[in-house]
């Protein structure tokens, strides 16, 4: 990836996130700016990284030369942080990357004043250990090269997918975006099970763990499907199949499927409400 001057705005955990996946992936640090509004979290960075990255609380100034403009702040600053830097960003006209949950291309287009090539991406929170998974969608201002650059630039957190219909944003959010919590809720269920058995609780975590992150990479490396993967540990008349049958009978995949279809309800009910009170603070 051509290096290009980069501005991080906010420095909350994903920007430090996205920070630190530039650094490990070899990013020139010289090259990237990183502006928040509080100096005891630019500190925090600066001991962290000791690198010669430009640290800043002034917006304007990380961005007056920046090719690539990374938004990692809360949705409802989106507003604001749009207003102070329209004229300069019209001006450049910067790739605009956006991890703003719930915040729309037209939301971002709109505060900034018009026509700009924007990314909208939905990361999780594994992105905090490289091992996240992001969603990205971009606008009809982005350019092949730039989109290049955006994936580029979130792969240094994790995989990256593309969505063609912004819509499917909420659906991903539910997927992967709330997905971790899901899989939390599988670990704490089989580690509580685990120990209903006899196990302690140090070896029933231990157990539960390692067996999730091992199916997973199972999952990721193997040529097979999940559904290979898994008659191929369901032995007929085995421990295993006596399990399955239970979650079956439990309806588990039905159960998914509504989990999954109130969280990407939920989503878009967020949205719409975002969306509103920010064309609230634009008129």
């Amino acid at each position: 990836m051509t290096t290009k001057n980069i501005a991080i705005i906010g420095a909350g955990n994903m920007g430090a996130c996205l920070l630190g996946g530039l650094m490990k992936m070899g990013y020139a640090p010289e090259k990237i700016w990183l502006a928040d509004p509080s100096a005891e979290r630019l500190n925090e960075l600066i001991q962290e990284f000791k690198q010669p990255i430009h640290f800043t609380s002034n917006n304007l100034e990380a961005v007056k030369t920046a090719e690539i403009i990374l938004l990692a702040v809360k949705p409802l600053l989106i507003p604001k942080i749009a207003a102070e830097l329209m004229a300069v960003l019209q001006k450049n006209q910067p790739l605009i990357i956006s991890i703003a949950a719930g915040v729309t291309v037209n939301v971002i287009q709109q505060g900034l004043g018009g026509k700009i090539p924007i990314v909208r991406a939905m990361p999780n929170t594994p992105a905090m250990i490289g091992c996240g998974m992001t969603a990205l969608f971009a606008n009809e201002c982005v350019t092949h090269p730039q989109k290049n650059m955006a994936e580029s630039i979130l792969r240094a957190v994790g995989s990256v997918v593309w969505i063609e219909d912004e819509k499917l944003m909420d659906a991903v959010t539910a997927v992967s975006g709330s997905g971790p919590a899901y899989f939390f809720l599988m670990i704490e269920a089989l580690q509580n099970a685990a120990e209903q058995l006899g196990l302690t609780p140090e070896v029933a975590k231990l157990l539960s763990i390692e067996t999730a992150y091992g199916a997973a990479s199972m999952a990721l490396e193997s040529n097979k499907t999940v559904i290979e993967l898994r008659k191929q540990v369901t032995s007929p008349g085995g421990t295993t199949e006596q399990a399955i049958r239970v979650f079956e009978e439990a309806n588990i995949r039905d159960i998914f499927v509504k989990a999954i279809q109130a969280a990407n309800k939920r989503a878009e009910e967020i949205a719409q409400l975002l969306e509103k009170e920010m064309e609230a603070k634009y008129v």
